[in-house]
């Protein structure tokens, strides 16, 4: 981002900065500012005959203020809240030099200003609480104009509301739309809960590779980079998933991990492309258990965080309370558009998508073409959390074969709000098997695939060492995050979604800011 020329409120904050440094006050000191309460402790706990909060040290920044002659008010925001201070010339400046009020508060002090504060918290004869300032400290001066809600006659001016502005400053936001910070406390407190319940089970939260040599445990487009030192391509990982099975065969029962995962492909209200997503894998289990472990574990999570399991998703309301619906996708095909593709080869489906408009290419094998249909017709429906079970051997290269039809896999994937949430295996542990999926990706990559998996031969030796029967489950933080806070985009949830470069402002843009 450039700016050609800096504008007039712009250069006034640098005058005042110059201003304060010539009246010998550093507006950035080096020393730490000991703080012993917040806002909200004070506005949760004060009461005036006990005589307490008498001996305040509070530090945040001015968010209103009123200068009026020998006293006057401002409005202090720390990460709890906003209180009110007031300011008292004599107070501050006990002395004969009132050049700190007169000069620096009422002068060069502006909103947005971070400022520490001592005194007393007492009640106005206005009757708000507020605290009584005896020492102001200048701690950081801003050379920003922050876009400060203004009201008038009901109206709301000056809002930082402009979604692009918003993601792409973040830092902002969180300044002047306090309310922002709830999502991400709350996207902490999933985070949490989700870790305390794994390791209630006994299960052990590792760390594996985001620079991978192959880029495997998902169909996706990777990022690609170049190692110079040992001369080779390196790919930021799609998914962590053939990593922690291999700790599966060397011996853990259970192993999770909060990942960061990267896939170049599109954006959109849903996908960004960096992710977080939580992939466990339990030795001993098989995708029925999965269902259950996971159901019971957003149950968990929707009541610490809102004390209830039916919660308001935009205009629908989803009830997250256990068991969840099983329907298996070619049920789920026939239930919703009216036909039954149980064994039909490439040339019918290519028909049926035909007749039902569904959009297909020539890259498109058997697996890809009932998701195609399941996509179009189904997902939409899938309000309520739902288990779409058994899907094809083609798009599921790392499931186990379905106990009872080799034609599908023992796989499901948890829907909510038409969105997919989760998805979870019995885990292929078939060395041979596996060998063989991996080759028939390789002929849909052949095929034009740029999604098609790459073969791992380390990881299909590691299965040959042996790996117990398995069920694994990988589930998107930040999709969850944003059913249960009911934000309505992914860039809602992320500290710093991926942007387009920003456009350098010009003389006139830059003067309007």
């Amino acid at each position: 981002m450039e700016f050609t020329e800096l504008n007039e409120q712009e250069l006034i904050r640098r005058d005042s900065l110059k201003a304060m440094r010539d009246l010998g006050v550093d507006p950035y000191p080096a020393e730490s500012y000991e703080i012993n309460t917040t806002a909200k402790e004070i506005k949760d706990k004060f009461q005036a005959q006990s005589n307490d909060f008498q001996d305040i040290s509070i530090a945040g920044r001015i968010m209103t203020r009123r200068v009026m002659g020998a006293a006057s008010f401002l409005e202090l925001q720390d990460e709890t809240g906003r209180i009110q201070v007031y300011v008292k010339r004599d107070s501050i400046c006990p002395g004969d030099d009132k050049s700190l009020y007169n000069t620096v508060f009422k002068k060069l002090l502006d909103i947005g200003d971070i400022i520490g504060i001592k005194g007393h918290a007492f009640i106005t004869q206005a009757g708000e609480l507020s605290v009584y300032a005896s020492q102001l400290k200048v701690l950081s001066k801003s050379l920003r104009v922050l876009p400060i809600v203004k009201e008038k006659e009901g109206q709301k001016y000056d809002a930082f509301t402009d979604p692009e502005q918003r993601y792409r400053m973040r830092y902002v936001d969180l300044i002047v739309n306090p309310s922002v910070k709830d999502v991400f406390v709350k996207r902490n407190q999933i985070v949490n809960t989700m870790r305390q319940y794994f390791n209630q089970h006994g299960y052990l939260e590792v760390e594996t590779p985001i620079l991978q040599p192959i880029p495997g445990g998902a169909s996706a487009r990777p990022f690609i980079t170049h190692h110079n030192a040992l001369d080779m391509p390196l790919y930021l990982r799609i998914a962590n998933e053939l990593y922690l099975k291999r700790l599966i065969v060397g011996g853990f029962q259970g192993v999770y991990e909060f990942a960061k995962d990267f896939r170049n492909e599109g954006m959109d209200r849903t996908h960004n492309p960096e992710f977080t997503v939580l992939e466990i894998y339990v030795a001993y289990k098989d995708y029925f258990w999965m269902m259950e472990f996971v159901e019971q574990m957003i149950e968990k999570i929707a009541l610490n965080l809102h004390k209830k399991t039916k919660l308001q998703l935009a205009d629908k309301e989803i009830e997250f309370k256990a068991p969840y619906r099983r329907l298996p996708m070619l049920d789920a095909i026939k239930e919703y558009a009216g036909v039954d593709v149980t064994g039909m080869d490439e040339s019918r489906l290519l028909e049926v998508c035909k007749k039902l408009n569904v959009q297909v290419d020539k890259t498109m094998g058997v697996g890809k073409l009932i998701d195609a249909i399941f996509g179009e017709y189904c997902e939409h429906h899938l309000i309520q959390p739902t288990f779409i079970t058994d899907y094809p051997v083609e798009t599921s290269p790392l499931t186990k074969r379905h106990r009872s039809n080799p034609a599908l896999t023992e796989r499901f994937e948890l829907f909510v709000n038409g969105k997919e949430l989760a998805n979870a295996y019995s885990e292929l542990n078939d060395p041979i098997d596996q060998l063989e999926r991996f080759k028939e990706q390789l002929k849909l990559k052949d095929k034009g695939d740029d999604e098609a998996m790459f073969i791992d031969m380390d990881f299909v030796r590691a299965l040959e060492y042996g790996m117990p029967p398995t069920s694994g489950m990988g589930i998107g933080i930040d999709r969850l995050t944003m059913m249960l806070t009911n934000s309505p985009s992914i860039q809602d949830v992320l500290f710093f979604p991926q942007m387009r470069p920003e456009k350098p402002l010009n003389k006139e843009e830059a003067t309007e800011e």
